[in-house]
C-alpha cells in the first residue's frame, strides 16, 4: 500500500503576508539607541526657536548662581542656550543655530526641572544621555492628612535611607524625595517600577512588598529556562487578612473584659446588662405589646402636669445638674483607671526572714527524728526475721 501524500500545512491568516527577513538576525539589539550626530540632521538648522522655562524655589537660588557657569558649558556642547532670571525666579532653555538634535531641547527642559526640584548638577547632567529619562512624581495630592503624608513619605526613604537605597539598587535609578515630589532618573522600564512603588507607598502599601517582588524577578531573569514561562507561581501574593466575625467578637469581648476588670480595681460597679453578657432571646407571642402611657398621662400621675412653668423649669434644671454630676463622677473614675497601680508582692522584712529560717530548721529536725525512728523499727524487724529463719534451718 502506497502512503498517502502529506497535506500541505495551512498558513495562519495573521501570518500569510509575512516574509522572511534574512538581515534581521538574533545578534541585532532591537532596543539599542544609536547616538544622534550632526551628520544625521540632514534638514540643517531649525526654522523656528523652541524654548522652555521653569520656576525654582527661593532656597535653590544660591546653589544655582554658583553652578550656572557649569550648566551653560554642559548645554553649549549640544548647541542649547540657557538663562537664569533671579528677579522672576526662573530658568529657561532655548535652541540656537548650532543645535542639531531636535530632541535635545526636551532633555534640557528635563534637566532644569530636576535642578529646580533639588537634584545636584552632577546628577542632572546625566539626563542629556539618550538611554536615561526622568520622571517627577507628584505625591502631595494622594494623601490629605499632613501627618499621614509625612509618615508615608518617610516610609519611602526608610531608616537611614535603607529603603531608598534598596529601590535604587534594584531599579538602577537615582531617586530623590524632596517636599511634595519624588524625582527619578534612570532607564524607561525602571521609571515605571519606581512610580508604582512610590504611589503604592502613599496609598499605604509598604515598599518592602514591591522590593521583594523585584528581588525575585531579578533572580528569575538569570535562569534562561524560565524565559518563556510565566513567573506568577514564583511571585509572592500579598493579600489583606480580613478577620472572621468570630475573631472580631472575641477581640471585642476581650476589650470589654479588660475594661470591667479596670473598673472593679478602681471600685466602680460594673454596669448591668453590659454587652459582654449574652442577651436573652425574647419569647414570641402573637399578641401585641401593652399600650405604653403617654407623656401627659405620666405627668398627671406624678403631679408635674399641674405645676407652674417656672416650677417646671426649676425641676428640669435640677435634673440636668444631677445628670452632669453623674457624668463627671463617671469621667473621674475612668481617668482614675489609668492611675491604678498593679498588684505588687512586697519584699519580706528581716523579722519575716528569721521566722522562715526557724520554721525551716524545726521542720528539718522533725524529718530527721522521723527517719531515725523509722530506722530503729526496720532494724528490729530484720532481727526478728533472722531469728525465725535460724530454727527452720536447724
Amino acid at each position: 500500500m502506497a502512503e498517502a501524500p502529506e497535506s500541505p500545512k495551512e498558513k495562519n491568516k495573521n501570518k500569510q503576508h509575512r516574509k522572511e527577513k534574512p538581515w534581521d538576525t538574533d545578534d541585532i539589539d532591537q532596543w539599542k539607541v544609536d547616538p544622534f550626530k550632526p551628520e544625521d540632521n540632514k534638514g540643517g538648522t531649525f526654522s523656528e526657536e523652541s524654548s522652555f522655562a521653569t520656576l525654582f524655589p527661593k532656597y535653590r537660588e544660591k546653589y544655582l548662581r554658583e553652578v550656572w557657569s557649569a550648566v551653560t558649558k554642559a548645554l553649549e556642547v549640544h548647541g542649547v542656550a540657557c538663562t537664569l532670571d533671579l528677579i522672576h525666579g526662573s530658568m529657561s532653555v532655548r535652541t540656537t543655530r548650532k543645535t542639531y538634535d531636535p530632541y535635545i531641547i526636551l532633555k534640557a527642559r528635563d534637566m532644569i526641572k530636576l535642578m529646580a526640584r533639588g537634584v545636584a548638577l552632577s546628577q542632572a547632567v546625566k539626563i542629556l544621555q539618550d538611554d536615561i529619562a526622568c520622571d517627577i512624581i507628584k505625591i502631595s495630592n494622594v494623601v490629605r492628612n499632613k501627618e499621614r503624608f509625612v509618615k508615608r513619605r518617610q516610609r519611602i526613604i526608610g531608616p537611614d535611607g535603607s529603603t531608598l537605597k534598596a529601590i535604587e539598587l534594584l531599579t538602577n535609578c537615582y531617586v530623590l524625595v524632596q517636599g511634595s515630589t519624588v524625582s527619578v532618573m534612570g532607564p524607561y522600564k525602571s521609571l515605571k517600577e519606581v512610580r508604582r512603588i512610590v504611589l503604592d507607598c502613599m496609598k499605604n502599601i509598604h515598599p518592602i512588598y514591591r522590593i521583594k517582588e523585584l528581588m525575585i524577578r531579578r533572580e528569575l531573569a538569570k535562569d534562561p529556562k524560565l524565559a518563556t514561562e510565566s513567573w506568577d507561581r514564583f511571585l509572592p501574593q500579598f493579600r489583606k487578612r480580613h478577620l472572621k466575625t468570630s475573631e472580631k467578637t472575641a477581640k471585642k469581648n476581650d476589650k470589654i473584659q479588660q475594661k470591667e476588670e479596670a473598673r472593679k480595681a478602681v471600685g466602680l460597679n460594673v454596669e448591668e446588662g453590659s454587652s459582654s453578657q449574652p442577651e436573652k432571646k425574647k419569647v414570641y407571642t402573637p399578641f401585641p405589646p401593652p399600650q405604653q402611657p403617654r407623656k401627659v398621662d405620666l405627668q398627671l400621675e406624678s403631679g408635674e402636669y399641674f405645676l407652674k412653668p417656672s416650677e417646671k423649669a426649676e425641676k428640669e434644671a435640677e435634673k440636668r445638674k444631677q445628670k452632669q454630676l453623674e457624668v463627671l463622677e463617671k469621667r473621674k473614675a475612668e481617668r482614675a483607671e489609668a492611675f491604678v497601680a498593679p498588684a505588687e508582692t512586697a519584699a519580706p522584712t528581716v523579722e519575716e526572714k528569721k521566722k522562715k529560717r526557724k520554721r525551716a530548721a524545726v521542720e528539718m529536725e522533725k524529718e530527721m527524728d522521723a527517719e531515725e525512728v523509722g530506722g530503729d523499727e526496720t532494724k528490729k524487724k530484720r532481727k526478728k526475721e533472722k531469728e525465725k529463719r535460724r530454727p527452720e534451718s536447724s
